[in-house]
């Protein structure tokens, strides 16, 4: 286990494969964040990446890991198995519920994109152990029908020219029963590549975590 700074890049080993993940903790710190990428992505991912350094400053814990082996990513349809992507981070979580150093945090869960979908599957599983969730241009229309088992404070964030994935998200909106908002970042495209935007988003995503932790 190679520390570097605060981050801890960890191996993951579950029953059938090893992952790979970076876990970062802030001191003090007030409650953890478990990531899902989205397809195609990675923890590698930039925009994730400088959503999670937003998230450190404000006391916010991160884990950023790989949900597919590289060899899995090989194989297209994998990156869209959302079955598959839920059961590996339902499993991560339950590993890093195991971790001394942060099993007495909160938990909660940064959805992007077809993460989202994963993100609230697994949500909707483990119940209150996941005390918040954030969709970032997020498709939690493809975890529609677990939607209303969704306890966990949920914050959808889509830009405003997404109009596409606005519709869906509306669509999400109204089918969930918990806690929710549905927040349209004005002059945004779907992955928030305008000045500004991405911070925009990690602002939002900071204080719902901070709110509901």
């Amino acid at each position: 286990m190679e520390i570097i700074a605060n981050t801890t890049n960890m191996l993951i080993p579950l029953d059938d494969v090893t992952l790979r993940g970076d876990l970062f903790i802030p001191d003090p710190v007030i409650g953890l964040v478990i990531f899902s990428h989205g397809s195609g992505s990675s923890r590698m991912s930039t925009r994730n990446k400088s959503v999670a350094q937003v998230l450190q400053r404000e006391g916010l814990a991160t884990m950023l890991f790989d949900l597919l082996t590289p060899e899995e990513d090989l194989l297209y349809e994998n990156r869209f198995d959302i079955q598959l992507l839920t059961s590996r981070l339902i499993s991560v979580t339950h590993w890093l519920e195991q971790n001394v150093r942060i099993r007495h945090l909160n938990f909660g869960y940064f959805g992007a994109s077809t993460g989202a979908a994963s993100a609230l599957n697994a949500a909707a599983y483990l119940g209150d152990t996941i005390r918040a969730v954030v969709s970032r241009g997020g498709r939690p229309d493809l975890a529609m029908k677990q939607l209303s088992n969704v306890v966990s404070p949920t914050l959808l964030l889509v830009g405003g020219n997404d109009l596409h994935v606005i519709e869906l998200n509306k669509e999400a909106f109204a089918r969930m029963e918990c806690e929710k908002k549905l927040t349209i970042i004005p002059n945004a495209s779907h992955l928030f590549e305008e000045p500004g935007k991405l911070l925009e988003v990690a602002n939002h995503s900071a204080k719902w975590f901070k709110k509901w932790f």
